[in-house]
């Protein structure tokens, strides 16, 4: 009796496991890490890039379709310790770029405190560390928004080798306006995500060189266009031969887009992707946040 006891609780639960992981209810153990930027700039609901990634991650925690996943956030420069990143499958950046010495990019020094073409020795040392480690680990790299603002050389050189692409200021634009975006392949980042239209300030035109380890994944429409830019590519996943995932999104600027399940579900799986997680049938399912917490307002140097 015991024996068949067992012999039946024991198919019972491998069918439970069989049915869950078909429905994609369960993932591997994978630990996303968050680097946020400081509120160095902006009006009360743009820019909130502690507020926006803590929405992410929670979203990805409170996920009714996915489980094992782990995160950690972090705002402002990220210590450089690579024991912080050795057990990390993907690393997600949303924060100011490198180009005004006001600001603050988690990984990358200020800009206008260097030779623009490089960094010192110990930032050399250290990037070039970080970029094996990442490389060793299999370890995705996301950008998001301003984040993918790059102005040293250097900098520019590890974004087009962690993600494929680049936004190069005085080519590339980033309008606020109202957006339609439409997705453009058969990618898992797009699982469940339909067309969605809504107001933002999206990072685009990027420099974007032929590879085929990169997919376009979103054509973003601007409606009034002010820049003539017509449809422009405003994500893409980068699959790197070492293993590692990229993936890329210009938007993300206004804080309450992320009560937009669908959109919101697009960042969520572009993010599991990056950290090689399996992407549940229609996509990660989220509770719909609360998105009214927004920061005092705070200066906003001039425009280039």
């Amino acid at each position: 009796m015991k024996s068949g006891f067992g012999t039946a609780a024991a198919m019972c639960a491998l069918a439970l496991i069989s049915m869950f992981a078909a429905s994609g209810a369960f993932a591997e153990s994978r630990k996303i890490l968050f680097l946020a930027g400081p509120r160095d700039h902006g009006a009360p609901g743009r820019h909130e890039y502690e507020r926006d990634l803590h929405t992410l991650a929670e979203s990805l925690e409170k996920s009714s379709n996915l489980t094992g996943v782990t995160t950690q956030l972090l705002v402002g420069k990220a210590p450089r310790d690579p024991a912080l990143f050795e057990d990390v499958a993907a690393i997600v950046i949303e924060s100011s770029s490198d180009r005004a010495q006001n600001e603050t990019h988690p990984l990358f020094p200020q800009n206008p405190s260097t030779n623009y073409r490089g960094y010192d020795p110990e930032t050399v040392a250290y990037l070039k560390a970080f970029d094996e480690q990442i490389s060793r680990n299999k370890t995705g790299i996301v950008l998001l928004h301003y984040a993918n603002w790059a102005e040293n050389v250097r900098a520019r050189e590890y974004h087009l080798k962690w993600t494929g692409g680049l936004w190069v200021q005085g080519w590339s634009k980033n309008p606020v306006d109202d957006w339609s975006m439409k997705p453009i392949a058969r990618h898992p980042v797009l699982s469940g995500v339909k067309p969605w239209t809504y107001r933002d300030e999206v990072f685009s035109r990027f420099v974007l060189p032929d590879d085929k380890r990169r997919t376009n994944l979103i054509l973003a429409t601007p409606k009034a266009d002010r820049f003539n830019l017509g449809p422009q590519v405003a994500a893409f996943a980068y699959q790197r031969d070492d293993g590692g995932r990229g993936f890329v999104f210009g938007g993300l600027d206004f804080r309450d887009n992320l009560a937009l399940d669908n959109y919101r579900r697009f960042l969520l799986n572009g993010i599991a992707w990056a950290a090689r997680i399996e992407i549940p049938k229609g996509g990660i399912q989220s509770p719909t946040p609360d998105v009214s917490d927004v920061s005092p307002s705070a200066p906003r140097p001039p425009e280039p």
